[in-house]
C-alpha cells in the first residue's frame, strides 16, 4: 500500500491546519508526525486514514500486490499498482487514538470477537491469544467499562495492531500506559508491524523511536 499526498491542505473555518503537504508513505516503512500540541498532528493522521476530507490537493491510495486485490489486478501483475477507491480505504486501515472509544458494555472477549467479525485479525491470531498477549486473562470476562484507563488503552492498541490491515495509524499510542504497557506497545510494534505502513502522531520519542522518518507538521503551515 502506498499513500501519496500532493499539495494537500486542511482548514477549519479560515484557519489552515496544514497546507502544501506533499509526501509519499510506503508499505514496510514507519513514519512519525511530530509538532507542538494543537499543531495538527491528529488532523493529518485522520486525513491519511480517509476519515477526514482535505480542502485542497489530493490523496491517492495504491495497492502494490495481490494480497489486497480489489479486482483490477491479475495473476503475474504483483508488482503493478492499482488505485484504491476512497470508499474502500477503511478496509485497509486500523487506527488507535485517545478520542476513539471501545464498546464498554461488552466484555473483552465479546469486544474482540465483535471486532474480528468486521475487521479480521492477522493470520494465526485469535481472541484468546490477544488476551494472553495483553496480560488481561483475569479481566477477560469483565465489562470494559470497569477497566482502568491503562487497560482500556491496551485494548485499543490490540484492536488496531492485530487487525489484518496494511496501514497502522497510531495517535499518542502510549496514553495512560505504565512502564509495562509501554514495553508491551514496543513489543507489539516489533512483532507485528515490520512489513506494514505505520504512522505515529506523537511528541514523545518513546512512542516513535522505531520510526525511520520524521515529519514536523509545523513545516506545513
Amino acid at each position: 500500500m502506498t499513500i501519496s499526498l500532493s499539495d494537500a491542505g486542511k482548514r477549519f473555518n479560515r484557519e489552515w491546519i496544514f497546507r502544501h503537504f506533499t509526501y509519499t508513505f510506503e508499505e514496510g516503512r514507519s513514519y512519525a508526525i511530530t509538532g507542538p500540541n494543537g499543531s495538527g498532528k491528529s488532523t493529518l493522521l485522520q486525513a491519511i486514514s480517509g476519515s477526514m476530507h482535505i480542502n485542497e490537493g489530493s490523496i491517492k491510495y495504491e495497492l502494490q500486490n495481490t494480497k489486497y486485490e480489489t479486482g483490477s489486478l491479475h495473476d503475474g501483475q504483483e508488482n503493478q499498482k492499482s488505485k484504491l477507491p476512497p470508499e474502500e480505504i477503511y478496509n485497509h486501515v486500523s487506527l488507535c487514538a485517545p478520542y476513539l472509544e471501545v464498546v464498554e458494555e461488552m466484555t473483552l472477549k465479546e469486544f474482540l470477537n465483535f471486532h474480528n467479525g468486521f475487521k479480521p485479525f492477522l493470520q494465526g491470531i485469535t481472541t484468546n491469544s490477544i488476551i494472553s498477549s495483553l496480560a488481561l486473562e483475569k479481566a477477560s470476562n469483565k465489562q470494559i467499562r470497569y477497566y482502568s484507563s491503562g487497560m482500556k488503552q491496551r485494548v485499543k492498541l490490540a484492536q488496531c495492531i492485530f487487525s489484518d490491515t496494511a496501514i497502522v495509524l497510531l495517535d499518542e499510542p502510549c496514553t495512560n500506559l505504565d512502564i509495562a504497557g509501554i514495553e508491551l506497545y514496543q513489543q507489539l510494534i516489533n512483532d507485528y508491524c515490520k512489513n506494514r505502513l505505520v504512522v505515529v502522531s506523537s511528541n514523545d520519542e518513546v512512542e516513535y523511536k522505531f520510526c525511520s522518518e520524521k515529519i514536523n507538521i509545523s513545516s506545513y503551515k
